[in-house]
């Protein structure tokens, strides 16, 4: 008995020495436990926060977009102004229409391609069609030589369909005699991921380099579209300004704010009804 009654006693000390050294440590887990699902818990609601401000920045950007297309309609639709040499004043007049008086240089064309006709009426019975039936070509860059202004600057007269790119199979079109132009000012524009280089060389231009366009036809850097009115027969095809402005902020609207409200539900049913996943 005696023995039997230090077995117990030594039971029962084991016992609480396990229950001391083990309280604490399941104690921690606990804790340990807890403050993370407080991070999941706030760094989880982050994901619906971040979408909403990005849905509500797009609405912002929509606004400006849509205001600088309506600013460029506007200036295309004005009046045309004398053409200015002044370089700082050029850099503020794209879209403005301008006019001058001179003569063509047939000489020294230029070709930017390939190009497709720019017909409103066309693209507007087209819209929505899968496929499209716009004929390739390229846009004549022509020196002018301004005669009011004494200078030689570059226009470009419009459209030609890839047959008649050369000149000879167009002379009907050569203008030679002094005309009024009226046209629209464009800036030099930057080459855009997977244009082609520009080979002034073989007279290939696929993007508007004023620069080098000036250097190799002798002129100033100063670069208009002519309009549609520039049009004569046989010749190429005037207006061939496009304005292309991408406006898709609403179908990021509408995503970022889809996110938002999946998200938020999602975090909802979680952490605040706690439905098990």
């Amino acid at each position: 008995s005696s023995l039997l009654y230090q077995l117990t006693a030594m039971g029962k000390a084991s016992r609480y020495v396990c229950l001391r050294l083990c309280s604490p440590r399941s104690s921690t887990a606990a804790t340990g436990a807890s403050s993370e699902d407080i991070w999941l818990k706030w760094g989880l609601l982050l994901v619906p926060l971040t979408a909403f401000c990005l849905g509500t920045w797009q609405i912002q950007r929509r606004k400006w977009k849509l205001d600088l297309i309506a600013q460029l309609a506007s200036r295309l639709s004005s009046e045309p102004i004398p053409l200015t040499l002044d370089p700082m004043e050029l850099k503020e007049l794209e879209y403005r229409p301008v006019k001058v008086r001179g003569h063509f240089d047939h000489s020294k064309e230029l070709y930017i391609l390939p190009r497709s006709l720019v017909d409103p009426e066309r693209e507007a019975r087209e819209a929505g069609r899968l496929t499209s039936h716009a004929e390739n070509g390229a846009n004549v860059i022509t020196p002018f030589y301004c005669t009011d202004l004494g200078v030689t600057i570059l226009v470009n007269r419009g459209f030609v369909p890839k047959k008649k790119l050369k000149p000879e199979t167009r002379l009907k079109g050569q203008i030679e005699e002094e005309i009024d132009l009226t046209g629209v000012v464009r800036l030099s524009e930057k080459r855009k991921p997977f244009v082609p280089e520009n080979n002034a060389e073989k007279n290939r231009w696929h993007y508007r380099d004023l620069e080098a366009m000036a250097k190799v036809t002798g002129a100033e850097p100063i670069f208009i579209d002519a309009d549609f009115r520039s049009t004569v027969p046989g010749g190429p095809i005037g207006g061939q300004t496009r304005v292309s402005l991408r406006n898709e902020h609403m179908q990021y609207i509408i995503t970022w704010y889809g996110l938002c409200a999946a998200t938020s539900f999602l975090w909802y049913r979680k952490f605040i009804r706690k439905v098990p996943v």
